[in-house]
């Protein structure tokens, strides 16, 4: 399996989205504007993810999946198609791994290689393929409350 970095075909430019609040998942350069205490260098990226169903041709699904089922994380939010509904049990099995595979991380590490989850259900052929599609560019002032130390000086 290919390694899944920044690098990988379909993968989107960062989009810079100090100046909106991603809580809201508004593009960079609308809604809120700038935050107080935002500043160039308080800047850090993270990837959107896509997570789509995937299993053996023919194979009995036990979850209530369909092969091509889908959701993206753009952030913190998750968005899923309208009318497609996906199964708590994966969906909770999913969730650790997320913000994990959000961030960059070396190429040898296994959570850039590794792509595919197994469905929590151990009789269920199916696997969930995280993907990295793009990148985002986040503010930390705006994404906590906490102030970060002065003495981090200029951040890369």
């Amino acid at each position: 399996m290919a390694p899944d970095t920044a690098g990988i075909p379909g993968s989107a430019p960062a989009q810079d989205h100090t100046a909106s609040h991603p809580a809201a998942g508004s593009q960079a350069g609308s809604a809120l504007g700038p935050v107080e205490g935002a500043t160039a260098d308080d800047r850090f990226e993270l990837f959107d993810l896509r997570v789509e169903v995937v299993a053996p041709e023919g194979a009995r699904i036990q979850c209530n999946a369909r092969v091509g089922d889908w959701f993206e994380v753009r952030g913190e939010l998750l968005h899923f198609p309208p009318g497609q509904p996906f199964s708590l049990y994966s969906l909770a099995a999913l969730l650790p791994l997320l913000p994990a595979k959000q961030r960059p991380t070396h190429p040898n590490d296994w959570m850039s290689t590794d792509a595919e989850v197994a469905c929590p259900d151990p009789h269920c052929p199916t696997r969930f393929r995280i993907t990295r599609i793009g990148k985002r560019v986040f503010s930390h002032a705006q994404t906590t409350a906490v102030p970060l130390p002065a003495a981090a000086g200029v951040l890369a």
